[in-house]
């Protein structure tokens, strides 16, 4: 599984999996969630009460981005979440750990990286295939090197963003 596929994966998850990615937690009462997110909680209906108040609220978040979902994205996020849990749990843990530290660059950085995904994504198979051999080929130190490298150039942008083209011709 690729990276993308689990930053997907994790966005697409069953509501137990996106409660994660709340930012802010308050005790939510049952008889306070909606129709729709009651019946996706259902398997939390007796223990509710006795849940931490953050995790009532990751639970809830979680439910209402799933009943906001289309019956498609419900699918795809089901399927993407069955994956998941597929995986073995050496390589969800590694996912999970290269995800938290995707999490951890900065906006900016982050935007790069995906800049960077959407550029490789449109290069030929061929061209995709040699990329993937050469970095396969490279010594932990040097895959350390590159990607210290690729840190540093993202702060630096990120301190220093360059002139938009449309300014260039002003400076």
């Amino acid at each position: 599984m690729s990276f993308t596929t689990f930053t997907k994966t994790i966005r697409a998850a069953a509501p137990s999996i996106v409660m994660l990615f709340a930012l802010h937690a308050q005790a939510v009462q049952w008889q306070e969630l909606t129709i729709e997110q009651r019946a996706v909680l259902a398997p939390y209906q007796a223990s509710w009460g006795a849940l931490p108040e953050e995790r009532q609220a990751r639970l809830a978040e979680g439910a209402q981005r799933w009943t906001d979902m289309s019956i498609e994205q419900r699918r795809t996020m089901r399927s993407r979440y069955d994956e998941w849990q597929q995986l073995p749990p050496d390589r969800r843990a590694e996912l999970s750990r290269r995800f938290s530290e995707f999490r951890s660059l900065s906006p900016d950085a982050q935007r790069q990286l995906r800049t960077r995904l959407e550029r490789f994504k449109r290069l030929s198979p061929e061209q995709q295939r040699t990329i993937r051999e050469r970095f396969r080929t490279l010594t932990p130190e040097d895959r350390a090197r590159a990607y210290d490298r690729f840190r540093h150039r993202a702060e630096q942008r990120a301190n220093n963003p360059a002139p938009r083209p449309s300014e260039r011709g002003r400076q």
